[in-house]
């Protein structure tokens, strides 16, 4: 009734009041008599004026500018997706989007496309937007640095830091020398393309040295903590000899730059004397997520938008303005991360890619036609090399590094990325730099960046590093190893008393994993977050009296990784909870996908984008699960539940007859746990199989009064909630939820075994 009301108050003020706009449009008419009215007319047809609008409106500048950006996304996704793939940042694969849509392939290839995806006219817009990313980006590379770190490390950090700036950058200014006259744009002084060239040998990528660092899992090390500040020096080192070379360029010479140095000086000290106290006390009031407001996140947006106007003014570079309000945000962490969390979305998403191609647009690598220029870029790809790598490593190595942290450490610190493209482009804004060395420049940072994954693999490899592949575990092994690999620490406590249960009276150690996505973690946040991610565990472990080893890494690629460590660690059983499905509700449907409860939508949206399967077929596990499963080496099992205390009471499912091979890890639970098992015998195997009977004496013979044979087609379900634990395998599971078995869904805790 109350919809039939609703439709018919509907309807009828609808037709009123288009009937009232009816009659007022009548009544204007009347208002034109005696006016000289104007029309436009056409001589075209309908259709052609049509075709004619959406021409006119596709050339606007707006969809142009639009349809820009979601080609120079969807490229650099793809791009960057797989460079990761092949073990390479995803920046490589972004600047490369830049090269391939820019004159160097799409332009000399397909020029009608170019010039109507990128025309000229529109390269003002991109500009303006890759600068806004840009600003964004440098503001959450400055958050980013651990201001406390560089305090406790600083002494052997500076050394190698500004060893690895001042070694490169003499050497570009002394190439400069050879190829000024041939080189140079005309009109510019030797003083600032020499001073372009050193600075562009002398930069490292730290935000992508992070990364990798953290990929890694060299963060823990101490070589780990040192890199990273040597890279935050480094960036702080760089950016500041940038904004002086920027001074002395816009300025003509030194002597008169000393103004612009002496304002940036200025500038640096109020910001820190005076907004960065300020901006302490905000943060200190409002450290987490939910307090950050929109007034006070619209206090720090305005600090940053400021900070990059008055460096701009002075005459140094806004994005030197940006770094410095990323540096002096508050020190908190909590509110560090929560502000990252709000800028570095957008930035990297969508402006930063805009910056990729329209650097990959000013770069003509067809200018470099000629053997001898690309001669040209192959020196300058070693001289960077050398002073970078080679500098950096031999400065570690004085400081009292080994051979092997230090080729470590030079390694990284040969990482350019990003930062170099920076500085480049602003050279060649600043008309310091020609097309011709701008694109050996591109190249070179092409290059160092691509090579520091090789590199650290072919250091690896020349040291032979132990340690490497293999976690480190408890030095003595017991007869049966146990890899938990958990998500969440709930049930990693649940996994870990399920592991102790079968090596109770052993002194085996028990490895903890637990991986992290990389996207949502932070260099500096690293260590807290494995500190809280494992502290339950911890907790559990001290009050079962065993030993364990943690195990943490940010990762790309969860389940692959997994699956390595499992292979490459020698363990006999791999132990991992289920993922989700797409439904909620019941276990069964959870599980398997089907199920009258209502469909989650955020689980549907990653079907469809392809994150999960949305038909998963045989297989009741989402896509991860089911590459542990297909992967795996070892012994694997899955866990599905949310909780699990003890051992006691067991239920073993038996299929057919390879489920016999569950028999010993029943034996393991009886002989460390105390366990009584129930076999329910499902098809009658262990009457029909003289092999099952031989298999199920071997354990019976010892434990005959903590093994009983259940054979009914049906489970009391009052009865199976007592159990502490199904185990079942695979195949098993893959045929009662096939053949809707109520029983299943009816435990509390089972275990899928894959064996």
């Amino acid at each position: 009734m109350k919809n039939f009301k609703n439709s018919l108050f509907y309807v009828i003020t609808i037709s009123a009041f288009s009937a009232l706009i009816y009659y007022i449009s009548n009544l204007g008419k009347e208002l034109e008599v005696g006016q000289i009215i104007t029309t436009t007319k056409c001589s075209s047809s309908h259709w052609q004026n049509f075709s004619s609008t959406i021409s006119s409106n596709v050339g606007h500048p707006l969809p142009i500018l639009l349809m820009q950006i979601v080609i120079i996304i969807l490229f650099a996704r793809l791009l960057g997706w797989l460079c990761k793939k092949i073990g390479q940042p995803s920046v490589i694969g972004e600047i490369l989007a830049g090269i391939a849509l820019g004159p160097s392939f799409m332009g000399s290839h397909f020029p009608e496309i170019s010039n109507y995806l990128f025309p000229v006219q529109s390269l003002g817009n991109l500009n303006l937007f890759s600068q806004v990313g840009l600003i964004l980006f440098m503001f959450v590379v400055g958050m980013e640095l651990d201001l406390k770190t560089l305090n406790k490390k600083a002494n052997n950090a500076l050394v190698i830091s500004h060893a690895s700036i001042i070694i490169p950058f003499s050497l570009g200014m002394g190439f400069a020398y050879f190829i000024y006259p041939s080189f140079s744009p005309k009109g510019v002084p030797f003083l600032p393309f020499s001073l372009f060239m050193g600075i562009s040998m002398s930069i490292t990528a730290f935000p992508v040295l992070a990364r990798i660092v953290q990929e890694r899992g060299l963060y823990k090390n101490k070589i780990g903590a040192m890199v990273i500040t040597c890279a935050a020096v480094d960036d702080i080192t760089a950016w500041c000899i940038l904004a002086v070379i920027i001074a002395i360029v816009k300025a003509g010479t030194f002597i008169s730059s000393l103004y612009t140095i002496a304002l940036a000086i200025g500038y640096v000290l109020f910001v820190i004397k005076v907004v960065r106290p300020f901006l302490k006390r905000i943060g200190d009031l409002h450290s987490s997520n939910e307090s950050l407001s929109k007034p006070i996140v619209a206090i720090f947006f305005v600090t940053l938008l400021l900070s990059a106007c008055a460096t701009d003014i002075i005459g140094i570079h806004p994005l030197f303005g940006a770094f410095m309000a990323g540096v002096i945000m508050p020190q908190d962490k909590k509110f560090r991360l929560a502000f990252i969390q709000r800028v570095e979305d957008i930035a990297l998403v969508i402006f930063l890619p805009l910056f990729f191609v329209y650097t990959g647009l000013r770069t003509q690598i067809g200018l470099l036609n000629d053997i001898h220029l690309w001669e040209i870029a192959g020196m300058i790809f070693l001289l960077a090399v050398t002073g970078k790598f080679i500098g950096s490593a031999i400065a570690a190595r004085f400081v009292g590094q080994s051979w092997r942290n230090s080729l470590i450490i030079g390694s990284l610190m040969n990482t350019r990325g990003l930062m170099e493209l920076v500085a480049l482009n602003i050279g060649y804004d600043l008309g310091v730099l020609s097309p011709e060395i701008f694109a050996m420049l591109v190249i070179m940072a092409l290059l160092t960046t691509f090579m520091t994954g090789p590199s650290l693999n072919l250091i690896d490899l020349i040291f032979k590093d132990k340690l490497k592949g293999k976690p480190l575990r408890i030095a003595q092994l017991g007869k049966f190893d146990i890899l938990v690999a958990f998500a969440n620490p709930q049930i990693g406590r649940a996994l870990l008393r399920l592991a102790d249960s079968w090596i109770k009276k052993q002194s085996t150690g028990i490895s903890v994993l637990h991986l992290s996505p990389e996207n949502t973690l932070y260099h500096y946040n690293l260590e807290e977050y494995e500190k809280e991610s494992f502290a339950p565990l911890l907790k559990e472990a001290a009050s079962l009296n065993r030993p364990i080893t943690t195990l943490f890494k940010a990762s790309s690629d969860v389940g692959g990784d997994i699956v390595e460590m499992a292979n490459n660690g020698n363990y006999d059983l791999l132990l991992v909870s289920v993922g989700q499905s797409i439904f909620e509700g019941s276990l069964l449907g959870r599980v398997l996908g089907y199920t009258t409860k209502i469909i989650n939508p955020e689980k549907i949206i990653n079907k469809v984008t392809g994150k999960e399967k949305l038909f998963p077929g045989a297989s009741p596990f989402d896509e991860r699960t089911q590459q542990i499963l297909l992967k795996t080496e070892t012994a694997v099992g899955v866990f599905i539940g949310k909780s699990f205390k003890q051992a006691d009471y067991i239920v073993l499912v038996i299929n057919d007859i390879m489920d016999v091979a569950l028999f010993k890890y029943a034996q393991l639970f009886i002989t460390n746990a105390n366990s009584y098992i129930t076999i329910f015998d499902t098809n009658g195997i262990l009457r029909k199989s003289s092999e099952a009977q031989e298999a199920l004496e071997e354990i019976t013979d010892h434990n005959p009064k903590r093994i009983a044979i259940l054979r009914d087609k049906i489970l009391d379900s009052d009865w199976l909630e007592t159990q502490d634990i199904m185990i079942i395998s695979l195949d098993g599971w893959k045929n009662a939820l096939a053949n809707d078995a109520a029983w299943i869904e009816k435990n509390t805790s089972t275990l899928v075994m894959r064996t």
